[in-house]
């Protein structure tokens, strides 16, 4: 896969040696292509496991991909170096002229806060509000779509009494499935690690939206607008297999009285090594988001972003209509 990132970027090292192709800066600029640009807006606090798990997670496409990782200005992360930000790392006002194919915003451990006490929530506003004009497709992931959902849409979110948590099978709305889901079989596996939700209810208020997926256990996994262009993912496909188990004894280990995750352990035993059971899926989501949702649908001219209008565009009948 020709993705570009920084040369010493951590996870560099880390995708090589799965034997995933990752382009040198300079051989990219040597090729007569015009690649995509994405831009990662990464609010975990561990930076550096989430920039791999979603590179990884966009690394099975045969479409050059120019990946520019910012974080908030806001928001002093203190999971991660200085040096590291500072090297790999950008802010919202470095970038905000410029035009992106696709953006990805991923989850934060704040989903218990209502939005307005989020110390960065203004900031995040004027980038969800920028990247209507600037961004072809957005995705947003985990606590981010709750996010997303409420700015975009008004949907609020509602705070679970038990943590949702585990690995829980999924289905598609429709009987045809939509883009992001094509080549997906009837029932597929999804990590979740979130103490929120939204309602079908809130959702199906809104002609605008459609449920593509959801969980008879967990709820809603994937909404988006009629065009794309706002997709909003509840779960966290891009995990690593090690994940849930690291947040389980996090949370152990903290005196939190957080259930062993859902159909994740060998046997329900955290003594055993867990079951990846999710990666095909995951991987065919952010390839079916790349190419129909982006590399389809983008203008070559990335700069035409600016003018399109979403009033005008005719909504897909993969996405209009699903009998």
């Amino acid at each position: 896969m020709p993705i570009r990132i920084a040369n010493n970027l951590p996870a560099r090292h880390v995708l090589e040696q799965e034997r995933i192709f990752v382009m040198e800066e300079d051989r990219a600029l040597t090729q007569d292509i015009r690649a995509l640009k994405l831009v990662i807006l990464n609010l975990m606090p561990n930076k550096i496991v989430t920039e791999t798990q979603l590179l990884r997670a966009l690394s099975n496409s045969p479409i050059q991909i120019d990946v520019e990782l910012i974080c908030t200005a806001s928001h002093t992360s203190t999971h991660t170096s200085q040096e590291h930000l500072t090297k790999f790392y950008r802010t919202f006002d470095d970038i905000k002229d410029q035009y992106f194919d696709g953006m990805i915003i991923t989850g934060a451990p704040v989903e218990k806060l209502p939005f307005e006490e989020v110390d960065y929530w203004p900031e995040l506003e004027r980038i969800m509000e920028w990247s209507k004009t600037h961004v072809y497709s957005t995705l947003h992931i985990c606590w981010a779509a709750f996010a997303g959902l409420y700015y975009h849409y008004g949907i609020p979110k509602y705070v679970l009494d038990k943590k949702v948590f585990g690995v829980f099978e999924h289905s598609m709305t429709y009987v045809r499935p939509v883009k992001l889901f094509r080549g997906f079989d009837d029932l597929f596996y999804v990590p979740h690690s979130r103490y929120t939700e939204v309602r079908r209810s809130d959702v199906e208020k809104r002609n605008d939206l459609r449920i593509l997926s959801e969980s008879d256990e967990c709820g809603i996994y994937a909404v988006s607008d009629l065009h794309g262009r706002q997709i909003f993912i509840t779960g966290h496909s891009e995990y690593d297999k090690e994940t849930l188990d690291l947040e389980y004894k996090r949370d152990r280990a903290a005196g939190l009285d957080t259930d062993i995750p859902v159909n994740y352990y060998r046997d329900n035993d955290p003594a055993k090594e867990p079951i990846l059971k999710w990666r095909s899926s995951a991987t065919l989501m952010y390839t079916n988001w790349l190419n129909y949702y982006v590399y389809q649908e983008t203008p070559f001219d990335i700069n035409d972003i600016k003018s399109i209008n979403n009033e005008k565009l005719i909504p897909n009948r993969d996405e209009e209509t699903h009998g």
